[in-house]
């Protein structure tokens, strides 16, 4: 007996086995710190951070005030993205895309910048995984220091490092770019049943905007930054994904 799922619980599901195997990874990478069995539990199961040295190991002190209204605001603008303005748009791949980023924000920026600073109020140094990347100055800067910090601290670790000895800096860079588009096609590409290499390109074109900053240093900045991230964003979330996974995935979150 065969089941149909739909195509938003098949994205969801393979960005869950992903995350758990690079939990598992990280786990691996600290497998020789010392921490309670509860500290350890928190980092594989409530915390979405990859850097298990720091949570497991070091002390914060407890966050400002402002990085909780900070948190919250981002909280609240994902929220109303997703259930409020989205609601409001015709056009179905622009209520899309927007639901998509009100999710991004919701997810990434807010809750997951509120459980972070839950964490160091009990002491645990859980850094956010997203370092305000709008203050990027470089594309360098935006992918290693700002995105996705979760992403960067495990590919770091088992690829860029092991990488680098044979390709070199810069092939083990793109290396690092060309596995990130990979997974991106196989999270949205193949639920979406289209689209397929449009992530992996846009991923690739982020390696060359590396390495033409680096040739061009005048390149740097975050005029440049943007243009070569976010202009090109269709390769990333593509029509074929927003339409057949996001949509179906938002009218199901609002009929609940």
């Amino acid at each position: 007996m065969t089941h149909e799922f739909p195509s938003w619980a098949v994205m969801w599901g393979l960005g869950g086995a992903i995350f758990a195997f690079c939990k598992v990874l990280a786990a691996i990478q600290a497998r020789k710190v010392r921490a309670p069995a509860g500290r350890w539990l928190g980092f594989l199961f409530l915390w979405p951070g990859m850097d298990g040295h720091a949570f497991l190991k070091e002390k914060a002190p407890p966050p400002h005030g402002a990085s909780w209204g900070a948190a919250l605001a981002k909280t609240a603008l994902g929220a109303a993205l997703f259930w409020g303005v989205a609601r409001l748009v015709e056009p179905p791949l622009v209520r899309g895309w927007i639901g998509l980023f009100g999710l991004i924000f919701l997810l990434h920026f807010g809750l997951f910048h509120l459980l972070a600073l839950a964490w160091q109020k009990a002491g645990v140094n859980a850094v956010p995984i997203m370092n305000a990347p709008v203050l990027a100055g470089s594309l360098a800067d935006f992918w290693g220091r700002r995105w996705n910090l979760a992403f960067r601290d495990l590919s770091h670790a088992f690829l860029f490092q092991p990488l680098k000895g044979r390709l070199g800096a810069t092939g083990a860079g793109v290396a690092v770019f060309l596995v990130s588009g990979l997974i991106h096609d196989l999270v949205i590409s193949l639920p979406a049943g289209g689209g397929y290499g449009l992530p992996t390109a846009y991923f690739l074109l982020q390696a060359i905007g590396v390495l033409a900053e680096r040739a061009l240093p005048r390149l740097k900045g975050r005029l440049f930054t943007v243009i070569v991230t976010a202009a090109p964003a269709f390769w990333l979330f593509h029509p074929p994904f927003v339409t057949r996974v996001i949509l179906p995935f938002m009218e199901t979150a609002w009929a609940i």
